[in-house]
Parts: structure tokens; sequence; C-alpha cells
């Protein structure tokens, strides 16, 4: 196993570029859940030669991600996803990036759609939930890793790769 390390979830970070830019990169408070998806486009068909053996080739990728958490009026970055609850078009699109607890970033021009602007039980905390779509291919840039020897420690960047 050697290096191989195990991180909580919570070492996941989120930012979101408030009113649709990367000068304004902040966290959203509170987030108590998220899901990744990548969605593969895939088409299949049934060429004669193949003597009934069907065939497939994936032409396309999606990458999406729901989140959860909790209304926290006054955190800049709840009230811009909060405030976008009934906007459209261009008005929802910010930019998001996603830094693994391994260093490795994902970025893509996203359209924040938000399912849950407020609500819950009486007792409860008021809910925050949202959609994050990737426009487009997004931009996957590995971690930084750390070589160790004994007699020097270097450390080494791989070159952003798009994902």
């Amino acid at each position: 196993m050697g290096d191989a390390k195990v991180y909580p979830v919570s070492n996941n970070k989120f930012e979101i570029g408030l009113n649709g830019t990367e000068a304004t990169m902040v966290v959203v408070a509170n987030l108590t859940n998220f899901a990744p998806s990548i969605e593969g486009g895939v088409e299949e068909w049934n060429a004669m030669e193949h003597e009934g053996w069907g065939n497939a080739m994936m032409t396309s990728k999606k990458l999406s991600f729901s989140f959860q958490g909790k209304r926290t009026y006054g955190d800049p970055g709840n009230d811009y996803v909060a405030g976008l609850a009934f906007k459209s078009g261009n008005d929802v699109v910010t930019p998001f990036r996603w830094t693994m607890p391994s260093g490795a970033k994902v970025e893509c021009a996203s359209i924040i759609n938000v399912t849950t602007p407020a609500g819950g039980d009486s007792t409860a905390v008021d809910a925050l939930e949202f959609e994050v779509k990737c426009k487009g291919k997004p931009t996957f840039t590995e971690a930084e890793t750390t070589n160790t020897t004994a007699a020097k420690t270097t450390t080494t960047k791989t070159s952003a790769a798009k994902a």
C-alpha cells in the first residue's frame, strides 16, 4: 500500500465565482453533502458483419455535481447561490472549482441550478440544495507529487491536462 492515503469527505473544497467572475472565487459555507456524476453518451449499433453482436462507442461526457447544505444568510457564497434560484440564462453561469484532498483540481464554467433555496421541517435548519453542471469539457490539474529519497526531497507538478 506504500504511500496510499484516505481522506475524509470534508477535505474536498468547492469554490464558485461571485457574479460570474474568477476574480472573486469563494467557498459556499455549510455544504453537508456532495455527489459528482459523470454521464457518458454511448451510441450503439448492430453491424451486419458482426453476426448479431452489438458494438458501441462513447461519444460524449457530462460532468455535474449535486450539493446539499444549510442556508447560511450572510455568507457570500451561500447568498450568491441562493440568489440564483429565480434566475436563468447567462445569469446562472459562473466559474466552478473542485479541489480534491490530494490537491488535484477540476475547473469549469458552470451552470448553477438551485433546486431548494430554503425549507425543511419547522425544527430543522433552513436547507440549500443545488446542482452544478459543467459547460463543456472541464480542466483537470493533477496534484503535486513529492518524491522522497534518503539524499533529497523533490516536488514536481504534472502538467495540466484536460479531463
